[in-house]
């Protein structure tokens, strides 16, 4: 009788780990990687010329010419500004570094690859969204995944989350993230996941990881609204995982390090939180601040929140995307991007056997971290002021608002998380929620042509689209002044009574075509 050969760590010989191996698990991982960059790609590509709007119409090039050949600038000059800020309502120091980051990659872009800033600020959109999409599935492993991340291969879940988050992103309407501030909002939504991420895969707490997390708590405080709710969103899943994955009790799991993290992180944010708001209220009491910054808290703030908690689901926000347009839904473009996220898709369904289903428990915990992102993500809208203001009827069903980069990631998360937790878990059911996502990803890629077709068709669309055009290609001489001065006098027409916008218009096209040629826009205005 031969008995069985026992592993020998002299011999070298060691037991073949079971299931899936390591190299599968980075296949599998590659694939997940890739969709979170195809599929946003294929969903936001009818945007990719839609015009500049808001303070992007100035801002692109203000700060483009200003910090192009000096860009560590960017620091001292928002320094500068902090106060002036602040007396208006709102202290973001570091978000608007992020911000002005943005501008200057968007603007030294028409420079480097000769395509007009409508352009190269799209890209820098779709690069935050395939950023933000990767986040979410990163959070998602966060949470599920009981050893080192990455390990292992990923989650149903994970491979069918690209799909979901890209159904997300619609241009619901001129305020939607999508459209507006996109680079921004996407980026500090990624951020916030990450912090969560970083919360949960904590396994030992180190004295440089305190110094880290007390500063970060800090900086989250004075990087911007959105940002502000990342340290409960850590606080909530790390709870939710040691209590649901991880089985902890709760003297094991307040004793645990992502907890003790979190518990720094608060340290560091509550104080500096507190005293940033005591300032503003001093500022603003008489009512004299930036109407954008105004937060109410009365009992319309409770009819608001469900409301934008369920903006985020892609047919609504197809109806704001969409308003005036025709057989939107059908077109060469919509086809086309129905094929391309099929071919996706079938690839997909071949390496969901692979991909485990986790546990109902921990779904269920999961479940509960993606339903806290959406309620922080719709807090703003609904004590915010101008939402109350502008935002009334069906539109605070369906319009798009900064809220917008959170609750709709946040939402179909918590969507593709109870459809797997409702199936049966095998490969059939999940290639059904699949198609459903395939269906709505395609859906909202028909909306956004729609919506860049009608953009195209306002006159301040024609007006900064030929703007950044000839920005982009800088034509010196007589005509090409000649030229740029009638943009100019276009764009102060139409600014008509508005003498702020006008000297925006004026200021920011002479910084930056100083920048690029060393002359003025215009030399004079014809």
């Amino acid at each position: 009788m031969t008995l069985p050969q026992q592993p020998d760590k002299a011999s070298g010989l060691r037991e073949r780990p079971s299931g899936p191996s390591p190299d599968a698990g980075r296949r599998l991982w590659g694939h997940v990687l890739r969709r979170c960059v195809l599929v946003p790609l294929i969903v936001l590509v009818p945007l990719i010329a839609v015009a500049p709007r808001g303070d992007h119409r100035f801002n692109l090039y203000w700060h483009g010419g200003m910090f192009r050949d000096e860009p560590w600038r960017i620091v001292s000059h928002t320094v500068a500004t902090g106060e002036t800020y602040l007396r208006l309502g709102n202290f973001r120091p570091l978000g608007r570094m992020l911000e002005k980051s943005l501008d200057l990659l968007a603007f030294a872009g028409t420079q480097l690859l000769h395509l007009p800033a409508n352009v190269t600020l799209r890209l820098v959109t779709l690069g935050a969204a395939m950023l933000l999409t990767g986040a979410v599935v990163l959070f998602a492993e966060s949470v599920l995944t009981r050893g080192r991340l990455f390990a292992t291969p990923p989650s149903t879940v994970a491979l069918l989350l690209p799909y979901g988050i890209g159904a997300g992103f619609v241009a619901a309407g001129r305020n939607s993230t999508t459209t507006l501030f996109g680079g921004l909002y996407l980026s500090t939504a990624a951020l916030v996941l990450l912090v969560a991420v970083a919360a949960c895969r904590l396994e030992r707490l180190r004295w440089w990881h305190a110094v880290l997390a007390v500063s970060a708590g800090g900086g989250l405080a004075v990087f911007n609204e959105p940002a502000y709710f990342a340290v409960p969103l850590a606080t909530v899943a790390v709870l939710a995982r040691g209590r649901f994955v991880l089985g902890q009790d709760v003297r094991r799991l307040l004793g645990s390090a992502g907890v003790r993290l979190c518990a720094l992180l608060w340290a560091g944010f509550l104080p500096v939180f507190a005293v940033v708001r005591w300032i503003i209220r001093g500022y603003c009491a008489d009512g004299s601040c930036y109407h954008g910054s105004d937060l109410a808290i009365d009992g319309r703030g409770l009819l608001v929140l469900p409301a934008r908690m369920l903006a985020w689901l892609p047919p609504a926000q197809w109806q704001a995307a969409t308003t005036k347009s025709g057989t939107w839904l059908w077109g060469v473009l919509p086809v086309a991007a129905l094929l391309l996220l099929t071919v996706l898709a079938l690839r997909t369904v071949k390496n969901l056997p692979a991909a485990g289903r986790p546990p109902g428990r921990a779904l269920a915990g999961l479940a509960l971290a993606a339903l806290a992102l959406l309620a922080f993500g719709a807090l703003p809208a609904a004590l915010s002021v101008e939402v109350h203001t502008n935002l009334t009827g069906g539109a605070l069903w369906t319009e798009g608002w900064r809220d917008s980069a959170t609750t709709a990631p946040a939402g179909m998360l918590l969507a593709v998380v109870l459809l797997v937790l409702l199936t049966r878990g095998g490969r059939r059911s999940a290639g059904l929620v699949l198609a459903g996502l395939v269906l709505a990803a395609a859906g909202s890629a028909a909306a956004n042509r729609a919506y860049a077709e009608q953009s195209a068709g306002w006159q301040s669309s024609h007006l900064e689209n030929r703007i950044a055009y000839a920005m982009s290609a800088f034509e010196r001489g007589p005509a090409g002044d000649a030229r740029r001065c009638a943009l100019l006098g276009e764009a102060l027409r139409l600014n008509t009574g508005r003498p702020f916008q006008q000297q925006r218009y004026t200021d920011s096209l002479n910084v930056a075509a100083r920048a690029v040629a060393g002359v003025p826009f215009c030399e004079v205005i014809r």
